[in-house]
C-alpha cells in the first residue's frame, strides 16, 4: 500500500513566491530529499506552486514514519514555518484513506 505525506507551503510572495521563497523551498526540498532517502523511507515526489502556496509530495509504505524522518526538517526551515503537513494512509484513489493533519 502507498502511503503518502503532502506538506503545504503558505508562500507570501504572489501567486507562485517570491524568487527567494522559491529559492528556499528548493533547498527545503534537496534536504527532504535527502533525509528521505538516506533513511530508506520512501521517496520525494516533486512540488507544485500555485495561489500563494506550495505543495510538496512524498510516498513511501508508511506515512508515519515518512513524517518522523522529515518533521525536524519542516521545523527547521523558515520558508514551512506555519505550513501543515497531510499524512495519508492509503492510496490516493481510495476514498476511504484515513488522512490525518499535522503542523510544526
Amino acid at each position: 500500500m502507498e502511503q503518502a505525506v503532502i506538506v503545504y507551503l503558505l508562500l507570501s510572495g504572489g501567486q507562485v513566491g517570491a524568487p527567494q521563497e522559491r529559492q528556499s523551498v528548493q533547498v527545503l526540498e534537496d534536504r527532504l530529499n535527502q533525509v528521505v532517502s538516506d533513511a530508506g523511507v520512501g521517496e520525494f515526489d516533486g512540488d507544485e506552486f500555485g495561489g500563494g502556496n506550495c505543495t510538496l509530495y512524498l510516498y513511501g509504505p508508511d506515512a508515519e514514519k515518512l513524517f518522523h524522518v522529515i518533521e525536524p526538517v519542516l521545523k527547521s526551515s523558515p520558508v514551512a514555518a506555519g505550513g501543515y503537513a497531510i499524512k495519508r494512509f492509503g492510496a490516493a484513489a481510495d476514498p476511504a484513506a484515513k488522512e490525518v493533519r499535522v503542523s510544526w
